[in-house]
């Protein structure tokens, strides 16, 4: 095939919107970029403004129209977009409409950038919005004429509680343009979830909605995979074949992801599996005996961890000492040597690499994973390959059975199969190459309502992290005796909890929003735009959150606190991608409020220590003050050290792209 004939053939496959796009890889991968780019030139933010302008013109007529002739416009409507294809004319229509519907329900009236975005979204685009400029909003108008045109509508979000807030705050709206609306969450039964799938407009996480389609896939028979070989099975969920119940999900039609960066592309690191527990569990003592002889070892003489790739070697001494302790034990397993070393290699992965209050938490006796994204709960996720039963074997748990995998998928996979597919986020632009690459989906940059205020403080550099939090604690206890609402950040439960202790010993009233406390969220983050009231003696609202404060949060500051400066945003390290360190602080400064942001790190934060550890030590070598001067090049390593760890991510998906793609060839019907 010639190059002019493939690239015409790479173009023929883009204008497509029925096939999972391709995965391109060197020069393909520009031009099939500068493809996707030539194909979608039309939609343009003047385009969209333009655009706007015409729908808002619409609004006084509809606004003086009585309910039921509202109602007999989205009878008409609605039979339009039935149709094959739209015109623009009708497509202003259905937004205008289901504007007027929105402000009749719910009371909130869309701005003309949200009605930009909502026909971005319309037309398959992610859209950038910054936080607070209503993406609640312009995603439900957007929805409605999705849903209308691709007769259902798969809504995902980041977490169960916006799922089923979301689901449920815009339900009057879908209910007027003749939709019905569901949530698919954790707790919802497998009885009730098909009845729920059959709805026009479905709530949900990736990891629910993916789970419950790759579960039909193996109900139908329609899953190889390299652990049950290249047979056509029929199984129920227990794993037993049996009767074929049909489907649970009626069909992917359409996509509208929320938080579409976290949902697209930090989650595609970590492939969804569906797996079963064997049927006995002979591995138990096992595993204990591997972290009993894991903790004999000593870190250096014996093994080398590398903590960035969370590997264990180990060195000859090691491997002697770990041979003399497991020939004197009776299970067959230790007989096989390399089989024997891989489970000391884990117990030591396991020991060092997986630190409970970072990547677990211990949860009524059990071994829960926190996501190093959002800071929740992962109930329903076990680790693979033995590392959940090493890191249960660590702590002096109960260990449980081993896990048979029965089918895997990445969300990229996975998302990639709708045939429409689109998204909003307040970070977009900062992923930009990797959407277009990977989903063929162009990014759209939505202007604010208003001019963003928010003063952006410059950056404090530590020696220590010990000076770090301490200083951290000096600019919470100063912000709130001037009576400034405050939201400290941090990367994990663990610092947390010692920011909590901190403020604690200094005499400072404060809450707590992290994976333990997950039930009070709505709550915490109601309050946690509070000023100072001093007439009725009610101090400035502090709180320290993980990355759960990050995502789908909207803090409103009082009229006290704006009157204080807005909320004051305290991130107490770089994250390992910018644009989570941008979707925390732009928690301040929504809608053109005034608000503050400001970064503390040390040489000793694990950002650094594991993506430039060399020009870290050398930094910290030269004698000094414990704050060092922020300067271009202190600001310029941490942010290097943030591009070396988004590479690292980055190269990680495309690894669980091409795994996919070598599945797909190699394992028909996979």
């Amino acid at each position: 095939m010639t190059s002019l004939s493939r690239y015409h053939t790479l173009y023929e496959s883009l204008r497509s919107r029925q096939t999972r796009p391709p995965v391109y890889h060197g020069l393909d991968k520009l031009v099939g970029r500068a493809l996707m780019r030539l194909r979608t030139r039309g939609i343009t933010r003047s385009w969209l403004r333009s655009q706007a302008q015409e729908i808002d013109a619409l609004a006084p007529e509809l606004r003086s129209i009585s309910q039921p002739a509202l109602r007999s416009r989205v009878d008409e409507i609605r039979a339009a977009f039935a149709r094959a294809d739209q015109k623009p004319e009708q497509v202003r229509a259905g937004l205008a409409i289901v504007r007027e519907i929105a402000r009749r329900e719910t009371g909130e009236e869309a701005y003309l950038v949200q009605l930009m975005g909502a026909l971005a979204l319309y037309h398959g685009r992610i859209i950038e919005m910054a936080t607070g400029e209503g993406k609640t909003l312009t995603g439900s108008i957007a929805a409605a004429l999705i849903a209308w045109k691709r007769r259902r509508l798969h809504v995902l979000t980041v977490n169960d509680y916006l799922a089923s807030r979301d689901a449920d705050s815009r339900a009057a709206i879908y209910r007027f343009c003749g939709l019905s609306v569901g949530a698919i969450v954790q707790e919802t039964d497998e009885r009730e979830r098909p009845a729920i799938y059959q709805r026009s407009i479905v709530y949900g996480t990736p990891k629910q909605i993916t789970a419950d389609w790759l579960r039909d896939q193996i109900r139908l028979g329609r899953v190889n995979t390299a652990w049950n070989g290249r047979q056509q099975i029929t199984m129920n969920l227990d794993g037993r074949a049996g009767p074929n119940p049909g489907p649970m999900i009626p069909g992917l039609f359409a996509a509208l992801v929320d938080e579409a960066d976290a949902v697209l592309i930090d989650e595609g690191v970590v492939p969804l599996i569906i797996a079963r527990s064997r049927r006995q569990d002979d591995m138990a003592e096992v595993y204990l005996q591997a972290a009993r002889i894991a903790s004999k070892l000593d870190e250096g003489p014996d093994y080398a961890i590398d903590h960035l790739r969370r590997r264990a070697e180990l060195k000859r001494r090691g491997l002697v000492r770990a041979e003399q302790a497991w020939s004197e034990l009776a299970e067959p397993i230790w007989r096989a040597a390399r089989r024997a070393e891989e489970l000391v290699r884990q117990a030591l992965i396991a020991r060092h690499c997986y630190v409970r209050g970072k990547q677990y938490e211990i949860v009524e006796g059990k071994v829960v994973i926190v996501d190093e994204y959002t800071g929740r709960f992962l109930p329903d996720r076990s680790w693979e390959h033995g590392l959940h039963q090493a890191v249960e074997a660590k702590e002096g748990l109960e260990v449980t059975a081993d896990r048979e995998t029965l089918a895997r998928m990445s969300f990229q996979k996975f998302f990639r199969t709708y045939p429409f597919l689109a998204g909003m986020t307040g970070t977009a632009a900062d992923a930009t190459a990797e959407m277009e690459a990977v989903y063929q989906r162009p990014v759209v940059v939505i202007p604010t309502h208003r001019p963003v205020i928010r003063e952006s403080r410059p950056q404090r550099v530590f020696r220590t992290a010990e000076a770090k939090w301490l200083a951290i604690v000096d600019a919470v206890v100063e912000a709130n005796t001037r009576g400034q609402p405050v939201l400290v950040g941090t990367r994990s439960i663990a610092a947390s909890e010692l920011m909590s202790r901190l403020l604690t010993a200094r005499g400072i009233d404060h809450k707590v929003l992290n994976a333990n406390f997950d039930k009070e969220e709505a709550t915490l983050i109601s309050q946690a735009g509070r000023g100072a009231n001093e007439k009725a003696g009610i101090r400035a609202a502090v709180t320290v959150a993980t990355n759960m404060a990050g995502r789908g949060t909207d803090i409103k500051p009082d009229t006290p606190a704006l009157a204080a400066g807005g909320l004051l945003v305290i991130l107490t390290e770089m994250h390992g991608a910018k644009r989570i360190d941008r979707q925390f602080m732009g928690r301040a400064g929504r809608q053109g409020d005034p608000g503050a942001s400001q970064v503390f790190v040390s040489l000793q934060d694990e950002l650094l220590l594991r993506h430039a550890p060399y020009a870290g030590r050398l930094l910290a070598i030269r004698r000094g003050a414990a704050e060092l001067r922020s300067t271009r090049f202190t600001r310029g390593l941490f942010r290097w050290a943030q591009r070396n760890s988004e590479a690292r991510d980055r190269r990680s998906r495309e690894g669980v792209l091409r795994q996919d793609d070598w599945m797909e060839k190699y394992l028909p019907g996979a």
